[in-house]
């Protein structure tokens, strides 16, 4: 249910005449966020790798396998932007890694002269977040549809909320074309 209803903003938003983009997680067998990679470790778990905390996730949309499909009509994508590539680094934001390596995501929203963006997905608490808060740094005005989006866990995913609202992202509880088009 909650990809159809992707779906069918992201088919709404296009008929609208916004530019739809998706972010694709897109990790080695042996990416560094996984659980598998640190003997002894469990999901979820917060460990230091490097003076960085990271979260430790089950293996996921490991490149080449079904699990890292898109799972939404991929013909309603302008372009779709890999992230979660580099084994060393996490990358929940859709404009870079957290190695500081960047995505061609502030690229192409800028080449085609985009000034706002929508952001809606999975995981609000995460990869949600982390974009929209990117996408502000690099100019953007922000929108994220709370509706559109879930997220790890219900504290996290408040406590993400409050974080972007109290940064100057504009927060919809759900798709609405009008508000869009007035923020």
């Amino acid at each position: 249910a909650f990809f159809k209803k992707v779906e069918t903003a992201a088919k709404e938003l296009s008929k609208e005449g916004f530019l739809v983009f998706a972010t694709q997680d897109w990790h080695p067998a042996d990416h560094i966020s996984f659980y598998t990679q640190h003997p002894g470790k469990k999901p979820f778990e917060l460990v230091d790798i490097e003076e960085r905390k990271q979260v430790l996730w089950p293996p996921h949309c490991v490149q080449g396998t079904e699990n890292a499909r898109i799972f939404v009509d991929n013909n309603l994508f302008f372009a779709t932007v890999k992230k979660g590539k580099d084994p060393r680094y996490d990358s929940y934001s859709g404009f870079q890694d957290d190695g500081g390596a960047v995505t061609e995501m502030n690229k192409i929203l800028k080449r085609n002269m985009v000034s706002k963006v929508v952001v809606f997905g999975i995981a609000t608490d995460y990869c949600v977040k982390a974009t929209a808060l990117d996408a502000q740094k690099n100019g953007f005005k922000v929108i994220v549809v709370e509706d559109l989006s879930k997220g790890v866990a219900p504290d996290t995913t408040k406590a993400a909320i409050e974080e972007m609202k109290a940064k100057g992202i504009v927060v919809l509880k759900d798709l609405d074309i009008k508000k869009i088009n007035v923020e």
